[in-house]
């Protein structure tokens, strides 16, 4: 079988640029709601989703903002954005998909945590994480861990990882830290960039065995005595940024295998949800056909 756990942040950031917008008859902005509505239930039809999960930045603040100040906020999050998180968590809830709020961790942690859990289940074939996110690239395992970004309908595996950002899965933290991550606030440091990070993590791994002397550095790297002088003035800084890209995996999350498996909708609660979006033929629609191809 097959894990689908989903990025509900993502997915709704997503639905918000991509849906179309709407208002409700009262002024409520719900488009965004609307859209990850349909379009999850579009995921829940396909075959193979069996047992899935979603998880959401009930705070967007987390442990996180206490190691570091310039970690990511919700500051300038739009207001009729924020507003829809608590309809979006419904929205997965009444789809009949176990919903993850995370408050102290991030979403992204719950995502990491669940993919270490049920892929060491010998039961489950795949685990397929649904998110671009890049963060999520040191969570892929071969082929029995993967990626999927469901708009542009690209699933990155291992090799597909190391392709893309140069480095094996276990490395994207450090390479993280090296280069930044402007979305989640991670400045990285100075001069290093995507390739010359790639190529050192390449040959030593981790931070902690790039040699101090330029000298002993892998070929191909430019301006490495420049390079030495930012990451050593700064390396506790750099260790630190490491930490906050490093997902966390002891989120406690209590759900097995058996009750993340899709078993419908519950219809009272999606038809609450329907009426107040205004969306009042989508239960009938869900119903009417709602069976998944043998």
């Amino acid at each position: 079988m097959r894990v689908h756990v989903i990025d509900g942040t993502y997915e709704l950031f997503r639905q918000r640029y991509g849906a179309p917008s709407y208002q409700t008859q009262e002024g409520r902005d719900v488009g965004a709601t609307r859209g990850l509505l349909r379009s999850l239930w579009s995921l829940l039809r396909e075959p193979e989703v069996t047992h899935v999960a979603a998880a959401f930045d009930t705070v967007i603040e987390s442990f996180r903002n206490e190691l570091f100040d310039g970690y990511k906020t919700g500051e300038g999050m739009e207001p009729e954005l924020w507003a829809q998180f608590p309809l979006a968590e419904r929205a997965t809830a009444a789809l009949g998909i176990t919903t993850w709020p995370m408050i102290e961790f991030e979403t992204d942690d719950a995502l990491a945590a669940s993919a270490a859990k049920f892929a060491a289940d010998e039961r489950v074939h795949q685990v397929v994480i649904c998110t671009p996110d890049k963060d999520m690239a040191q969570c892929v395992q071969g082929d029995r861990v993967v990626m999927l970004d469901r708009k542009k309908r690209v699933t990155l595996a291992e090799p597909d990882v190391i392709a893309k950002f140069g480095v094996p899965p276990k490395s994207i933290p450090d390479w993280l830290a090296l280069v930044g991550d402007d979305a989640d606030g991670i400045p990285g440091i100075p001069g290093w960039g995507a390739i010359s990070a790639a190529r050192m993590l390449t040959a030593v791994g981790h931070i902690e065995a790039i040699p101090r002397d330029p000298a002993e550095w892998p070929k191909g790297i430019r301006g490495g005595k420049r390079l030495a002088d930012n990451l050593f003035s700064a390396y506790d800084d750099a260790l630190l940024y490491r930490r906050l890209a490093t997902l966390r995996l002891d989120v406690p999350l209590v759900e097995s295998l058996d009750d993340l498996q899709w078993r419908g909708i519950d219809e009272p609660a999606l038809q609450e949800l329907c009426d107040e979006l205004e969306m009042f033929d989508f239960v009938d629609r869900v119903k009417s056909g709602g069976s998944k191809a043998k």
